[in-house]
């Protein structure tokens, strides 16, 4: 009998397509049953929709491809069309579109966010680290800094912060202790080779490609973590497990997409909704491996500081106007609800573009209706197809 089909992988992609293929022998090499993925791509018009199918098909593994036109029609047969401007166009945040497949699909109790420019470490078994880190019960190292934010590079001999991570919270007195979890919602996995910085930070460390000069290594990451209750961190999209349960709080926010020209921060703003509904709820994001090799193709670090120049300032605020909200809260869902309302309802305007925020909120509201309307829809749909009975000759 075969395992369940319960892991969605997403893969937002326009060039590194067959990252697949590594990923899949990754898991066969360490025995873990391909059966339980079901890969998403999701992709755009001009790319090659066929020649990615015919990899699935390659590979023996279940999957779906999605640029733009197919998910609009997706959007069209869940009677979810005026929702469709929740997946931004030509973004990574469209990422929330393999959000939308798992929640339409009952059967997927966990999903699994990869970039399309990283590969697992071999001797690594990628699924099998990140199912058993949600699994996880026990002890673990646990992170605060005095300024309620933890740099997920503490370990490191380096000096570097994260994308996302606020200037005003740099140079943190960081203290660490030992901490039983038996909650964890979340898995994030780090990255060697090319760190997940911001443009200036890459600027500052001398590069004019978008690629940091200092790289990391698998020594920079040698103890899983959590951020202890209260402290926020970034969180990346590009090598992340999580339970469906959070999909209600974990919206990538509309980047790039929107009038203000906000980018960029569309994984990092889910990290805090994600951390901040976690904490109310007394649950936890697991972080350290499995790690990945972080292969960021050359492009100008100019056009990536363009992409985020307009929300630097919010990003600096963001986590402030969260902390605090929906401490009642008793599901991701109510959580989320109460966070939205803060964006959506807050006076921003002493802050550049601080009407985006607003703007987010109202998205956030739009998230959960649109959740309403294709939850197990999917599944619905399948059942019926099943249950048809061919009619008489």
């Amino acid at each position: 009998m075969s395992a369940p089909q319960d892991i969605c992988v997403v893969i937002p992609t326009i060039r590194e397509y067959e990252c697949v293929r590594e990923y899949v022998a990754n898991a066969r090499k360490h025995g873990f049953d391909t059966d339980r993925l079901f890969f998403v791509l999701v992709t755009e018009d001009f790319c090659d929709t066929d020649a990615m199918e015919t990899m699935l098909d390659e590979e023996g593994v279940d999957g779906a491809v999605f640029d733009g036109t197919a998910r609009e029609a997706w959007f069209a047969e869940h009677d979810a069309a005026e929702f469709s401007h929740l997946i931004p166009a030509a973004s990574h945040a469209q990422t929330s579109f393999g959000l939308l497949y798992l929640w339409a699909h009952d059967r997927f109790e966990y999903g699994v966010f990869i970039d399309d420019d990283t590969l697992p470490h071999p001797e690594e078994d990628f699924f099998g680290t990140h199912m058993r880190n949600l699994a996880h019960e026990g002890e673990i190292e646990s992170v605060r800094s005095d300024e309620s934010w933890v740099n997920v590079l503490y370990q490191s001999d380096t000096d570097l912060y994260p994308r996302g991570y606020p200037y005003a919270a740099m140079d943190e007195t960081v203290e660490t202790d030992t901490k039983h979890v038996d909650e964890v919602v979340a898995s994030q996995g780090l990255w060697t080779n090319v760190p997940d910085l911001d443009a200036v930070r890459i600027l500052m460390d001398g590069d004019l490609q978008g690629q940091a000069q200092t790289l990391t290594e698998a020594s920079d990451f040698e103890r899983d973590f959590v951020a202890a209750s209260g402290q926020y961190l970034t969180v990346c999209s590009m090598n992340l497990a999580f339970r469906r349960e959070v999909v209600p709080a974990f919206y990538q926010l509309p980047m790039d997409d929107n009038e203000w020209e906000v980018g960029r921060f569309d994984d990092i703003w889910s990290g805090l909704f994600l951390k901040r509904a976690a904490d109310v709820l007394g649950k936890q994001v697991y972080n350290g491996g499995p790690l990945c090799e972080h292969n960021k193709a050359p492009r100008s670090t100019f056009d990536d500081l363009a992409n985020e120049v307009a929300g630097l300032e919010l990003n600096e605020h963001v986590w402030e106007v969260l902390d605090g909200v929906a401490a009642d809260a008793d599901s991701f869902e109510a959580a989320f609800a109460e966070m939205a309302e803060a964006l959506a309802e807050g006076d921003f305007d002493a802050w550049n573009n601080g009407a985006f925020l607003n703007h987010c909120g109202e998205y956030m509201r739009d998230w959960l209706d649109c959740l309403d309307r294709v939850e197990g829809a999917g599944t619905r749909a399948a059942a019926a197809d099943a249950a048809e009975v061919p009619a008489d000759d």
